[in-house]
């Protein structure tokens, strides 16, 4: 366990490394948030409140999706393996006494610290007091926020770490980046909370994996469910990303035996 809170410090430091790199992302960032808020004071024009959603809980909404998709980058850990299997190090990885999709995983999870301090919550504090942000809807719904953030992070980086994986038969790990963009768009309520969804896709996405990287932490931060619905999702969230642990652990046993060396 020392030798990944390795891994997940040493990328950290290495990202403090790169200050020019830091304030052009922040930038960034802030473009990209500014632009999502952007979006739902358009679909509003002027009215108050849509179905029983208000324009401020939407903002917030908008503003909390930026938090989340802001401090992990699903797509290097997916390049990670990719690269490493187009290179050949992956073989080298099959030599030490770590495993390499955990060695991934929490490496990204070190750059992600990075990000939310350094970048995120920069950002959203400067959308926030332009365009007003909602405070969580009660102190439990502020506490299950933050269990609901690291579950979900927990889940993007399994979902990522199977879809990079699945590089050992393609061969290829940039449309698989574009494919779980896509998905993640879609599925995670990044864009559209499901509460706009048609029925029934509402209800499924609702119970997918995706849902509970946006979706749920933004609407518990909200207030939208009672705290036995709270805990009752969480649990299901818990079940999810034990369920993707193990076939993360499955499918690289079964991709160690079909590696194909490239180049390196």
């Amino acid at each position: 366990m020392s030798a990944y809170l390795a891994f997940a410090q040493s990328a950290f430091q290495t990202q403090l490394a790169y200050r020019n790199e830091v304030w052009a992302n922040l930038f960034g960032k802030l473009v990209q948030v500014f632009a999502r808020v952007a979006i739902w004071l358009a679909v509003y024009a002027g009215a108050s409140t849509i179905g029983d959603v208000t324009l401020q809980q939407m903002v917030t909404y908008a503003l909390l999706g930026g938090v989340i998709t802001g401090a992990i980058r699903y797509e290097l850990i997916i390049s990670s393996i990719g690269n490493a299997l187009k290179t050949g190090d992956v073989a080298v990885w099959l030599l030490k006494p770590v495993s390499f999709p955990l060695y991934v995983i929490v490496s990204e999870l070190g750059r992600a610290v990075f990000r939310l301090v350094f970048l995120v919550m920069p950002t959203v504090a400067v959308v926030a007091l332009v365009y007003g942000m909602l405070p969580p809807a009660s102190l439990f719904d502020g506490a299950m926020f933050v269990a609901y953030l690291l579950l979900g992070y927990a889940i993007t980086c399994l979902l990522s770490a199977l879809f990079g994986l699945l590089a050992f038969w393609l061969l290829t790990s940039f449309s698989l980046e574009w494919l779980m963009q896509a998905i993640l768009n879609l599925l995670s309520g990044s864009l559209i909370p499901f509460w706009f969804f048609p029925q029934p896709f509402g209800v499924i996405a609702e119970h997918l994996p995706f849902a509970w990287i946006v979706y749920y932490p933004a609407a518990v931060w909200l207030g939208r469910f009672d705290p036995t619905q709270t805990l009752l999702y969480f649990g299901i969230g818990l079940v999810w990303a034990g369920l993707l642990a193990l076939a993360v652990a499955a499918l690289w046993r079964l991709a160690s035996t079909r590696i194909v060396v490239q180049g390196g």
